[in-house]
């Protein structure tokens, strides 16, 4: 083994998380080294949250070509292009690279040593780390201060024959220049809705499998039955409460699935299958052990609320750290580090985190829902209102789907928001931060609003709260049954 280097900062993951750490500690005159395996800037820009939302937009634009008569406008024949498809989201790509590898530059070339180094890291010793260049050379690398960002991989199910099927996972998925005949998605969480939804407005008949009795299980049960509907008018095939028993053939030519739903079997046929049924830490195989830091049963880094490890002067950060997975609470925690280290007291108690999933309309939530409220015993008024509510949405000839939100039952504290409609993700932001001031949902209420905007929806959503109620829950709830 080479004698090892010595930097100030080790950087292992160049994820969100982990480049913030970088470019911030460079900045700040500290030697630091950036251990990555692949991506530049990590999967974000590269295979997950950027380019996923470009490939959706042009299923968007897909879907509103096809509806071209309701806006007034003639076209001739029209068809979708893959390959095209795939080159936009490539430039796009290539471009937040760009962006990236400039950062990278400015950040780490202004002092002499600091390096961005493309390479398997392993832990040899505590701080220590020993890396497999590409080019097939070896280093090893020590460090005061070490940040791990190691990101996650998509969980194959271990399935009969599912394997040997060579699924894609969205990363094939977001590579394709072809257009899938019948892609069968397996999972109802976001990945698997929003791909199943964007390759069927690009011309792929699509089939869900999921194993819960609801797409998007961690919803209310209106959420989930509202984008059931929609899947449905799209023509997706939804087969909910089933498990796979089997799968045969090869992905990408044909393949056979053997379904059970109850007591009953079914076998699903199609061309495609696309494995969208939750991650797995990048935990395993890198020697954590040997720089004594320790992982949860569910294969997560150890940490407490300030994301410290088990290790000194460790910091684990995102989603190998067990945090949301989101990239902006990947963000929010290299916040709560580099604020603590500079003499803060941040925590990731209580954090208050919003997100979004893409499907069109949009899903966004910050907050509790109902069932979790219920599931925490807290009292509760709810109002709803459609989502053509806001005049915009008929404008745009985009009324599906409806906004929702809870009010603690004894203040006017807003305790969480849920939108299934257009522009969702936007509205969310208002009333989170509306959350984070503390202030009463009457502001929302009495506020005035540009017109005709999506936001002026929140007016009449707030104005739909039933009146403060002081006595027991049993009250609450025959209040939410009636504004329903």
């Amino acid at each position: 083994m080479s004698a090892a280097e010595k930097y100030d900062v080790l950087v292992l993951g160049g994820g969100t998380a982990g480049k913030l750490v970088a470019w911030t500690m460079a900045k700040e005159g500290r030697r630091t080294a950036v251990v990555d395996r692949k991506y530049i800037g990590g999967a974000c820009p590269n295979v997950a949250c950027l380019p996923s939302k470009n490939v959706i937009h042009s299923a968007k634009v897909a879907s509103l070509v096809g509806r071209h008569r309701e806006f007034g406008i003639e076209t001739g024949p029209i068809s979708i292009d893959m390959a095209g498809v795939y080159t936009r989201k490539r430039e796009m790509v290539e471009g937040i690279i760009q962006v990236h590898l400039d950062i990278y530059r400015a950040a780490l070339d202004q002092h002499r040593g600091d390096e961005l180094i493309f390479g398997d890291g392993t832990f040899v010793a505590p701080r220590t780390l020993h890396v497999s260049l590409r080019d097939g050379s070896e280093r090893t690398l020590t460090a005061d201060r070490v940040f791990l960002n190691l990101g996650t991989h998509a969980a194959i199910p271990d399935l009969p024959g599912l394997r040997e099927a060579k699924p894609m996972t969205h990363i094939e998925a977001l590579d394709l220049q072809r257009r899938p005949e019948h892609l069968i998605v397996l999972g109802g969480g976001y990945v698997g809705l929003e791909l199943s939804q964007a390759l069927r407005r690009l011309g792929s008949r699509v089939t869900l499998i999921e194993r819960s009795s609801q797409v998007a299980s961690n919803e209310d049960a209106d959420v989930s039955q509202a984008i059931l509907q929609l899947f449905r008018d799209e023509g997706i095939d939804v087969l909910l409460g089933s498990q796979i028993l089997g799968v045969t053939g090869l992905s990408g030519g044909q393949v056979s699935l053997l379904v059970q739903n109850g007591n009953s079997t079914r076998t699903v046929e199609g061309t495609d299958i696309l494995v969208a049924t939750g991650r797995t830490p990048n935990t395993t195989g890198i020697g954590l052990e040997k720089a004594g830091i320790e992982v949860t049963e569910k294969g997560h880094i150890r940490v407490n609320d300030r994301l410290e490890t088990t290790a000194a002067n460790v910091w684990a950060m995102g989603e190998c750290a067990g945090s949301p997975y989101f990239t902006h609470v990947s963000e929010d925690d290299f916040t709560i580090i580099h604020e603590n280290l500079n003499g803060g007291h941040r925590s990731t108690r209580d954090r208050l985190v919003p997100y979004c999933v893409f499907i069109d309309p949009e899903l966004a939530r910050v907050g509790l829902s109902e069932s979790q409220a219920r599931e925490k015993g807290v009292a509760y008024r709810v109002a709803s209102v459609p989502y053509d509510a806001a005049w915009r949405a008929w404008t745009i000839s985009e009324r599906r789907g409806f906004m929702k939100t809870l009010i603690d039952a004894h203040s006017q504290r807003i305790l969480g928001f849920t939108g299934f409609g257009p522009e969702a993700g936007e509205l969310m932001g208002t009333v989170q931060l509306a959350m984070l001031a503390g202030v009463p949902y009457t502001i929302l209420r009495d506020a005035m609003f540009a017109h005709p905007t999506m936001t002026e929806g929140l007016k009449a959503l707030f104005m739909a709260v039933p009146q403060r109620l002081e006595k027991d829950a049993e009250q609450v709830q025959h209040a939410r049954t009636s504004a329903d």
